[in-house]
C-alpha cells in the first residue's frame, strides 16, 4: 500500500497512456487494472496482465499456490505508440520465480523506473537500497515521487544522498476518485518531468 498503483493511474491519466501490470497478485477485490481504469478516469489503455495470480503475497510464491511458474518471456513489453506506463509487483527485489527480480525484469526492458516512497518512517533506508539496487543493474532512476503527508527532512535525505529528482508528492485524498487524484496530479508533481 505504498501508492505505486495510485501514482500509476494518475500518470497513465495524464499522459493518455498505455498501463501495464505485467504480474497481478491477489485478485479479490478491486485488481490493480480496475483500480487505473477508475481512477484514471477512463484516459488510460489498461492491457491485459501478463500472469493473473490468487494469493496476494510475493509473485513467486504466488506463482508457486497457483502451481505455475512465472516465465520471463510471457512478460515482454507490447508494442505501440503511446507512452508505457509499468506498475511493478511489490518493490524493487520482490522475486518473480527463483532466479528473476523485479528489478532484473526492469533491467531487461530498458525502461526508466519511478521510485515511489512512502513519506513514513523507514523511508530513507528503503529507498537508498532501492535506488541502488536500480542502478547496480545499470537502471535509470528518474526519480522518486513521495506518497503521503509532507516529511521534508526524509525527502531531502533520499533525493539528496540518493541523487536522485525530487518528482513531486502525492497527499493522501479522501475521497480518492479521478477528478481528485487529476487534480492533486497536476498541483503537486513535476509535470514538466514527464513531457
Amino acid at each position: 500500500d505504498v501508492g505505486k498503483t495510485v501514482f500509476a493511474a494518475a500518470l497513465a491519466g495524464h499522459l493518455r497512456a498505455r498501463y501495464l501490470k505485467p504480474v497481478q497478485a491477489g485478485l479479490e477485490g478491486e485488481t490493480d487494472n480496475e483500480a487505473v481504469a477508475r481512477l484514471s478516469g477512463g484516459r488510460a489503455i489498461v492491457l491485459p496482465e501478463g500472469y493473473r495470480l490468487t494469493t496476494p503475497c510475493s509473485p513467486h510464491e504466488a506463482a508457486r499456490i497457483d502451481g505455475v511458474t512465472i516465465d520471463p518471456a510471457r512478460l515482454a513489453l507490447p508494442a505501440g505508440d503511446a507512452p508505457l506506463v509499468v506498475e511493478g509487483a511489490g518493490g524493487v527485489l520482490v522475486p518473480h520465480n527463483e532466479g528473476l527480480l523485479a528489478a532484473d525484469l526492469f533491467a531487461q526492458w530498458g525502461l526508466p523506473a519511478v521510485l515511489v516512497a512512502r513519506t513514513a518512517l523507514g523511508t530513507i533506508n528503503h529507498s537508498l537500497l532501492s535506488i541502488e539496487a536500480l542502478r547496480a543493474r545499470n537502471i535509470t532512476v528518474h526519480g522518486v515521487v513521495f506518497m503521503g503527508e509532507a516529511n521534508p527532512a526524509s525527502e531531502a535525505a533520499i533525493t539528496r544522498i540518493g541523487a536522485v529528482r525530487h518528482l513531486g508528492r502525492l497527499p493522501r485524498l479522501d475521497p480518492l476518485n479521478a477528478e481528485t487524484l487529476a487534480a492533486a496530479f497536476a498541483s503537486h508533481i513535476d509535470l514538466a518531468a514527464f513531457a
